[in-house]
């Protein structure tokens, strides 16, 4: 096990082994406004973690790029979210990315629709910034693109996902075209049934894209379901709603074992399946999520370079 730099917090204890390997390498989301709040990353993380950073509609870039600078600084491996709907034109698309490389050695990035429903500008979707040539004039080696399991009815009002899957067999097409390393960074979802099928789906429609699933830390359980439902989480919400009819569970926290567990067991017995990494949503915290991880064995993590 490699050194690490992060302070000791309780030593985890021997669990499943198949869960510390599917922990290996996870990454974790911050907003500008939280990481704020972080006195170092040091003391939560390991080093070379990859982190994103979501980029809420209004969020100045000045703030999205002192944050990259800082945790580059700090010795992780930065991931802006680019949500083309607020994003006016190829210029500014062009002027952040060379902020990004310039103040932060930024090489990688989430490419997203983005949460506002109408464009601010040209661009509406993760293709056509990807269309822009951009990210390769600006040495972004590596660029992730948004999955979601339970379907996405802002892409297919329907409830189906024919819209979502056109878009994926796109986005397949541009990595094998280009050089590109390429994933799916996924919706958290709460139900491992329904991840794994859509993951067995993708990959017998030739989608064979890495999948970082998204997944809900430590939070309370009434965070939890007002998130699922901003969201737009399907099916797996039901797992929330369950715990919240057992008047035992109701003032405990949510913790992802019980999910993380079967999907971690789920990729021991069959290796070749398709989910290569985890992506944390703190929705309770970053320090909650940072503890949850340490005792399950996330304190193996490794450089973000897959």
């Amino acid at each position: 096990m490699a050194l690490l730099n992060f302070r000791k917090r309780e030593t985890h204890q021997p669990g499943s082994a198949a869960l510390e390997a599917f922990l290996d390498g996870y990454s974790i989301e911050v907003m500008p406004r939280t990481a704020a709040k972080v006195s170092s990353f040091r003391d939560l993380l390991p080093e070379g973690t990859r982190v994103y950073i979501a980029h809420i509609d209004g969020t100045p870039i000045e703030d999205m790029v002192a944050t990259a600078a800082r945790l580059a600084n700090e010795g992780y491996a930065v991931m802006p979210h680019l949500p083309a709907r607020i994003i006016p034109d190829a210029a500014t698309l062009e002027h952040w990315l060379q902020m990004y490389r310039d103040a932060a050695g930024v090489k990688q990035a989430l490419l997203l629709a983005g949460g506002v429903s109408e464009p601010h500008g040209q661009f509406h979707s993760s293709m056509q910034l990807m269309e822009t040539g951009l990210f390769d004039k600006y040495g972004f080696t590596r660029l992730h693109v948004a999955g979601h399991p339970e379907g996405n009815r802002d892409i297919d009002p329907d409830g189906g996902d024919a819209a979502v899957m056109e878009a994926l067999r796109w986005k397949q097409a541009f990595a094998e075209r280009t050089d590109a390393k390429m994933a799916l960074a996924t919706q958290f979802a709460f139900d491992a049934d329904p991840i794994i099928a859509w993951a067995d789906r993708l990959k017998a429609e030739g989608i064979d894209l890495p999948i970082h699933i998204g997944i809900a830390g430590p939070a309370k359980l009434q965070t939890l379901i007002k998130f699922a439902i901003a969201c737009g989480v399907g099916p797996s919400l039901k797992v929330l709603q369950k715990r919240a009819m057992d008047v035992t569970k109701l003032l405990l926290p949510y913790e992802p074992t019980e999910v993380l567990t079967r999907l971690a067991a789920h990729k021991a017995a069959n290796p070749g399946f398709n989910i290569e990494r985890v992506h944390f949503f703190p929705l309770g915290g970053i320090n909650a999520t940072a503890d949850w991880t340490i005792q399950n064995g996330g304190a193996s993590g490794r450089p973000a370079n897959g």
